[in-house]
């Protein structure tokens, strides 16, 4: 189908960034939900990251530091990596044990796997006293 004439692209022979358009050209063929009597607002999608979490933690341990935010998107980035290879080694461990569902014990056996040495040994010992701090406060 081609395109309106609304919406055909002016040529330009070399003049200005390719793909980029006069603001009045951009909106000329798109119909918004404003536009078409909808008072709906759009809501942005949340991305959810560990930066708060992060921030929390580094409060607790230098209380006068702070961090960039590329520093932070590197940590976020690596937060979500190791969960992802716990998460992923952890369901490898119940489908081999036939089960359904991931309890801690696969967590934690994931947790050794994945983890070296004397990291993995302080993870679990963290990870055992959140779900004995969790068990006893859900009773």
């Amino acid at each position: 189908m081609a395109p309106k004439a609304a919406e055909k692209k002016p040529t330009t022979a070399g003049k200005g960034p390719a793909g980029k358009l006069p603001a009045e050209k951009k909106e000329a063929g798109k119909k918004t939900s404003a536009a078409s009597g909808d008072k709906k607002k759009r809501s942005k999608s949340r991305k959810e990251t560990y930066s708060s979490y992060i921030y929390k933690v580094l409060k607790q341990v230098h209380p006068d530091t702070g961090i960039s935010y590329r520093a932070m998107s590197i940590l976020n980035s690596f937060v979500n990596d190791i969960f992802e290879r716990v998460a992923t080694e952890a369901s490898k461990l119940a489908a081999y044990n036939k089960k359904s569902t991931i309890s801690s014990r696969e967590i934690q056996t994931a947790v050794r796997l994945i983890l070296p040495g004397e990291l993995a040994k302080h993870a679990v010992s963290e990870g055992t006293k959140a779900v004995t701090k969790y068990s006893s406060s859900a009773k």
